[in-house]
């Protein structure tokens, strides 16, 4: 969330951001309730001055014919700060309420527009010329006798899946591959859980309610299935202070993802490239505000490095203002080609790197205190992907495919894979 204690003083940059994003959000009510909050703070600390003057009074011997008036009046005190103190805790709540729909700030070079206005800052190789009648990813992965969406459908409903035999071994290997190379830029690795508190979820910037949530809840706990590790990493030092010599603390989560995908109606969403499970290596970074920015570009330059080394074209992209999550400052995607898109092929989202500054750290309480330093400021939380397996998998398999039907695997991946050659079983 923002700082409530900025609100009137940034008002027209708040403004301002909600505009590019198109949110319509009520910012003067929340300054007002605001307001109305630090009204009732100061009301209170009167009403609890007195009311220690009071007890301090209580403590001199009193003639009897005062003591019972003074009985009295502490009786009245005590119901007069519970009565101010349940006013503020309302008044609290609809503050919270009213920071909740405010996204957080736009960086100024993001630019303006929705899902289709993004800017494009490179690419990288070239997408392939088959000199062959090329498959998409269901097409070869049914040659390898490696996916069973059928079966799935089954036992678990549409968008689940079986992956066998060989794309078992590519699943696993990409995986390690990931590990492997965020270890080597000083990322410390985690298998997180894949459950998280509705208010670890909530104060990571995904809401666990409502028709359009990401987010599957479980019936009779409190607990909700998460749809990245970024919620499990994000949530691993809420309401804790963090030293400024720990700073970056660089962290890397393996977790199945979840996802219930409401409202990808009418998206690109054939076979692996949007479902309701997969498995994903995340990168987490908390730093200080000053190094957010050039930590961001560090987390792109991984991920491009990965996708380098799987020999994928791609492009990247700065997403557009209105088609960035309400937690993220500024949000880079990796999209690589995917030749079984539409008739020609088309580019597909395989990464996402955001800074969300301080803007889930508030509501997380995550801070952190400067050496000689006796106020504690909030952090900056970032992330990015360093792969998630569904649709590296796809990607992998639409580019490396060849023409006998086996898919070659890229130099980097065969140690992890045992094999170069993904060879068809059908």
């Amino acid at each position: 969330m923002l700082d409530p204690r900025s609100l009137a003083e940034r008002r027209e940059e708040i403004v301002e951001s909600c505009r590019r994003r198109g949110v319509d959000a009520d910012v003067d009510a929340a300054i007002a309730r605001h307001e109305a909050v630090a009204a009732i703070q100061t009301e209170l600390n009167e009403a609890n001055r007195r009311r220690n003057e009071h007890q301090a009074a209580g403590k001199r011997k009193l003639p009897a014919e005062e003591r019972e008036a003074h009985v009295a009046e502490g009786r009245r005190l005590k119901e007069e700060v519970a009565g101010i103190e349940a006013r503020l805790t309302e008044a609290r709540a609809a503050l919270d309420e009213a920071l909740l729909a405010l996204p957080n700030l736009v960086h100024p070079e993001v630019p303006v527009g929705g899902e289709e206005d993004f800017r494009e800052l490179r690419r990288w190789g070239e997408p392939p010329r088959f000199g062959f009648d090329a498959l998409d990813h269901l097409g070869v992965a049914a040659r390898l006798d490696g996916l069973d969406f059928e079966a799935a459908a089954r036992v678990a409903g549409q968008k689940f899946y079986y992956l066998k035999n060989d794309l078992v071994l590519l699943d696993l290997a990409l995986q390690r591959f990931a590990l492997d190379a965020v270890l080597a830029e000083g990322f410390t690795p985690h298998v997180t859980p894949d459950l998280a508190r509705p208010e670890i979820v909530d104060g990571l910037g995904y809401s666990p309610k409502g028709l359009e949530t990401q987010i599957y809840s479980l019936a009779n706990a409190d607990l909700c299935l998460v749809g990245t590790a970024e919620i499990t990493l994000g949530g691993l030092h809420a309401d804790q202070i963090l030293d400024e010599d720990d700073l970056p603390l660089k962290l890397a989560g393996l977790s199945h993802c979840f996802r219930t995908e409401a409202g990808s109606a009418g998206r690109e969403s054939k076979g692996l490239y949007r479902v309701h499970q997969f498995t994903k290596v995340e990168m987490f970074v908390f730093t200080r505000p000053e190094d957010s920015e050039a930590m961001h570009g560090e987390l792109l330059r991984i991920e491009e490095g990965i996708f380098q080394a799987l020999e994928l074209p791609y492009r990247v992209i700065d997403i557009a203002a209105g088609d960035l999550g309400a937690p993220a400052f500024r949000k880079f995607d990796i999209e690589t080609w995917m030749p079984g898109r539409g008739e020609a092929g088309d580019w597909g989202e395989v990464t996402s790197a955001s800074n969300c500054t301080d803007y889930q750290a508030r509501r997380l309480k995550v801070r952190f205190r400067r050496k000689g330093g006796k106020k504690n400021e909030f952090v900056h939380m970032l992330n990015g992907t360093a792969i998630a397996s569904s649709r590296a998998i796809l990607a992998l398999l639409e580019n490396h495919q060849q023409a006998d039907g086996s898919v070659r695997i890229p130099a980097a991946l065969q140690p992890h894979v045992g094999k170069e050659l993904l060879r068809p079983r059908s």
